[in-house]
């Protein structure tokens, strides 16, 4: 099993001389044609687009009545660059603001015979693993060969993005007492699974923290502001490293990303990143006005 997963682990980064690629593309309109020029950026995908992988895309609710998760427009930009996969899971876990199938009905636009719900904390087959001196059993559906795509906001947040959205893996609803574990359950549970084949931050709104809810307050303005960027790679610890570096922290003290670089999952260096598409100084500027009026 270590090899079958090293295997899918070397395939998973697309690495060149010049470093790892992430792709920062900003959008308008036309979702889908800007995230397949960012794939186009960072490099062939064949390996993941085929008939022979299912796909499992992560997606980030918290709660299904609030708006801070990646839009409908980008998580279907994303099944429709899957042509060839037969099957495309939606997955998500149960968790104490609802069931996970009731939380999915936000993008249930999308569902027909292969794009489809899915509930991690009902799976009967699932794989006893052991992450952070905590066994859990993960769903059968999140193991190689099938593709791992793992989309979230991009926000201020130490905790991040991307790895943070792992946390939605564990099946128990009660999922609290693990918070205090997060900095090494969560790469923990990266390498359990084989790591992030795709990395896909939705940048439609740059968010403050951990993404407020809209309903909590009349002013949208004061938790977010439109950006339309996406930043997207087959290196997730880098994608991870981008987003946190437009948002305004400061990766090298995220913890989690720390632990991630830690047991070599990624590049956490940005300085070893090559960035394609807008530049990221320039996209940068923009960010840091952006950050300034959600202080």
């Amino acid at each position: 099993m270590e090899i079958h997963i090293a295997r899918y682990l070397h395939k998973s980064q697309d690495v060149t001389p010049m470093g790892t690629k992430v792709a920062i593309v900003k959008f308008e309109d036309d979702v889908f044609r800007s995230f397949k020029k960012a794939l186009d950026l960072v490099g062939k995908v064949s390996d993941l687009n085929t008939s022979e992988r299912s796909v499992v895309i992560k997606v980030g609710v918290f709660d299904h009545k609030a708006e801070n998760h990646s839009s409908v427009s980008v998580v279907d930009a994303i099944i429709r660059s899957f042509d060839k996969a037969q099957r495309i899971y939606l997955a998500e876990s149960d968790n104490y603001r609802g069931k996970a199938i009731e939380r999915l009905q936000v993008w249930k636009e999308l569902f027909n015979g292969r794009v489809i719900p899915f509930s991690l904390s009902n799976d009967a087959e699932t794989k006893r693993v052991e992450v952070a001196d905590e066994k859990m059993q993960l769903s059968h559906i999140l193991f190689k060969p099938n593709v791992f795509v793992s989309t979230h906001i991009l926000r201020t947040f130490e905790r991040g993005s991307i790895i943070k959205n792992l946390f939605g893996l564990v099946p128990d609803v009660k999922k609290a007492p693990l918070h205090k574990k997060l900095d090494t359950l969560l790469p923990g549970i990266c390498e359990a699974i084989g790591g992030i084949d795709l990395a896909v931050i939705d940048g439609t709104y740059l968010y403050r923290g951990a993404g407020a809810d809209p309903h909590a307050t009349k002013d949208a303005s004061k938790y977010r502001v439109k950006m339309n960027t996406l930043i997207v790679g087959r290196d997730a610890i880098a994608v991870e490293t981008v987003g946190a570096t437009l948002a305004g922290l400061k990766p090298d003290k995220m913890p989690i990303l720390k632990e991630a670089v830690k047991r070599h999952l990624g590049e956490g260096n940005i300085d070893n990143i090559e960035i394609v598409g807008s530049s990221l100084e320039k996209v940068r500027v923009e960010f840091t006005k952006a950050a300034r009026t959600l202080k």
